[in-house]
C-alpha cells in the first residue's frame, strides 16, 4: 500500500517550518509487512539542457516534452531518497547532496528531521553510485562522516573507478570535479566504507542488482518483505519523460550512453513483466509508484 502524508507532530519539525515559511515535508512509504519503505526529498536539481538533453533532436525532445507536460520540470529533476526500516535495520540508499553542490538540494537532514530519523539511528548508508547528489552528503560542514554510525557499502567496481587517479585525468572536462569530489570523500570515509558485488544479499532483504551505463559501476537493489518487493532504480532510469518514451536514445546524463541505453531497456522489460513497485531517485511523486507499457513505450504510473 502506498501512502503519501505531511510529516507533523514533531517539536523539531515545527521549529523548521516556522523558521523556513511553513514549508512542508512529505514523504511516500510503501510497507512491505515485515519492512517499511520511505522515499525522503533531499530536494531538486537545477540542470543545464546540455546535461539532459546534449545533441538529442530538439524538436523530437520537445515533442515528447510536450505529450508528458514535463517542459516545466524537465530542468529541475527531483531527488528521492529511500529508508528501509526492517528487523532493527534503518537502511539509507544514497547520501545526498549535502551543502556545497546545489542550493536547491541538500535538504535530507530536514526531511529525515522530519521523519523522526536522526542521523545517529542509521545502520547503514547504501550507495547506488557516487555521483555527487548521492554521495556528496555523506559529510558535514567540517568533513566528518554524517551518519557515524553506519556502515557505508559501495559497489566494487563504482568504488574502484572513483578512487582510481586515472578517473581524473580521462573523465569529460565537465565532470572532473565529479570525480574529485567523489576521491575526497572516499577516502576520508576509508575503512568506514566496505564494497560488494552484483548479486550479492547485502543486507538481509536487499540484493544488489548491477545496472551500469549512468557510471561504470552502478549498482540498484531489488528489497523484499514479506509481503511485497520493490526495485531500487537509483539513475538506472534518469527522467519519466525522455526515457520513457524513448529507452533507446542515449542520454547525455550517462557516462557510457550506449552501455546505459541497454540498461535502460532491460530493466523496462523486467519491471513491466515482474509488475513490481519501483522507487527512481529522479522520477517524481516521491519516485515510488510502477512502470506500465503504452504500446510502444512506457509510463510513470504514481499510484
Amino acid at each position: 500500500m502506498v501512502t503519501r502524508r505531511g510529516f507533523v507532530g514533531q517539536t523539531a519539525f515545527l521549529g523548521f517550518t516556522l523558521l523556513n515559511g511553513g514549508r512542508l515535508w512529505s514523504a511516500t512509504e510503501t510497507d512491505l509487512g515485515d519492512a517499511m519503505i520511505t522515499t525522503l526529498s533531499d530536494g531538486h536539481l537545477s540542470l543545464p539542457e546540455s546535461f539532459l538533453f546534449g545533441d538529442l533532436d530538439r524538436d523530437a525532445v520537445e515533442r515528447v516534452l510536450g505529450e508528458t507536460g514535463a517542459s516545466a520540470r524537465a530542468l529541475e529533476p527531483p531527488c528521492n531518497l529511500t529508508l528501509f526500516r526492517a528487523n532493527g535495520a534503518v537502511v539509507l540508499f544514497d547520501a545526498g547532496s549535502g551543502p556545497s553542490f546545489m542550493p536547491s538540494a541538500g535538504k535530507l537532514p530536514a526531511a529525515l528531521n522530519a521523519a523522526g530519523v536522526s542521523a545517529e539511528d542509521v545502520t547503514h548508508v547504501v550507495f547506488t553510485h557516487a555521483h555527487p547528489d548521492h554521495l556528496w552528503g555523506v559529510l558535514d560542514d567540517f568533513d566528518e562522516p554524517v551518519f557515524a554510525n553506519a556502515q557505508h557499502l559501495m559497489g566494487g567496481d563504482e568504488l574502484a573507478y572513483w578512487s582510481s587517479p586515472d578517473t581524473l585525468e580521462t573523465i569529460s572536462p565537465e565532470r572532473q570535479s565529479f570525480a574529485a569530489g567523489a576521491a575526497r570523500r572516499i577516502e576520508i570515509l576509508g575503512d568506514r566504507l566496505a564494497t560488494f558485488d552484483d548479486a550479492e544479499r547485502i543486507i538481509p532483504g536487499i540484493t544488489s542488482v548491477m545496472t551500469p551505463g549512468h557510471t561504470p559501476g552502478h549498482m540498484s537493489f531489488e528489497i523484499a518483505g514479506d509481503t511485497g518487493r520493490v526495485f531500487l532504480i537509483g539513475d538506472a532510469i534518469g527522467n519519466d519523460h525522455v526515457a520513457f518514451a524513448h529507452p533507446e536514445w542515449h542520454a547525455p546524463a550517462d557516462q557510457d550512453p550506449e552501455t546505459g541505453a541497454r540498461t535502460r531497456l532491460a530493466l523496462f522489460e523486467r519491471l513491466t513483466e515482474d509488475d513490481v513497485q519501483a522507487v527512481g531517485f529522479h522520477l517524481p511523486s516521491g519516485g515510488l509508484g510502477r512502470i506500465v507499457r503504452s504500446g510502444d513505450r512506457f509510463d510513470w504510473d504514481a499510484g
